[in-house]
């Protein structure tokens, strides 16, 4: 570069799709997890506390109890934990399951730009898509990308090199908003444009990489980075 002459930023592409994380990103589901985690432990004398929420949150179901499991020494299979966990879960997301602040509303914007959407989460198929259709928002989503597509969970890219392929765009083409410090990693690995939407779980996370934080998603710097 010539003397005297100043470097231009380089401007980032413009975003052509956008992905979702699920649980606590779409939806309180994360809330609704601590409250059942927290009746069903207190069957093996152990509480529910943020230090265990960290232990477990935005990784594949199996992993994240076989982690709770060692985490809190309990004698007990990760398999049927994890069976009794997701009863007590399911019975409050059918009384109490809401979107989280600006949900809805962001995707009526993507979808009236006609940005595709994509739900890509560690949870299991039958459970994101029932999620979604209790909530009413199934139209707004081409695909679902879940625990069953990859062979490597997040904080591993391949959730999302995957949904960057299946839309047809370069990952730096893609927007992502994850709640947590794993599905952040992924989404950065990925070279993803991330947002980080952490709550009260979360919110001591480390989100190194992501492009933008933001307390909700009714936040203007969200329409900005997407131009809606």
């Amino acid at each position: 570069m010539a003397s005297g002459q100043q470097s231009v930023p380089r401007q980032r592409p413009e975003v052509e799709a956008v992905c979702f994380d699920l649980d606590g990103t779409m939806f309180n589901t994360e809330h609704l997890f601590f409250e059942a985690g927290d009746t069903v432990l207190q069957k093996f004398e152990r509480r529910m506390t943020r230090e265990v929420m960290d232990v477990i949150i935005g990784r594949r179901p199996m992993e994240s109890f076989t982690r709770l499991v060692e985490y809190l020494a309990i004698d007990v299979d990760p398999a049927h934990l994890l069976e009794i966990s997701r009863e007590a879960h399911h019975e409050l997301i059918r009384e109490k399951l809401a979107p989280m602040p600006g949900v809805v509303e962001l995707l009526e914007a993507l979808s009236k730009r006609g940005i595709p959407c994509a739900v890509t989460t560690s949870s299991p198929r039958d459970y994101a898509q029932s999620l979604v259709e209790q909530a009413g928002l199934m139209s707004h989503f081409q695909f679902f990308l879940t625990s069953a597509d990859v062979t490597q969970g997040k904080p591993h890219p391949e959730i999302y090199l995957k949904a960057a392929s299946t839309f047809g765009v370069r990952p730096e083409q893609m927007a992502v908003f994850e709640d947590s410090a794993a599905g952040t990693r992924a989404a950065v690995l990925a070279r993803a444009r991330t947002i980080a939407v952490p709550h009260e779980f979360t919110a001591s996370h480390d989100f190194t990489g992501a492009e933008l934080r933001v307390e909700t998603l009714t936040d203007r710097q969200v329409y900005e980075l997407l131009a809606v």
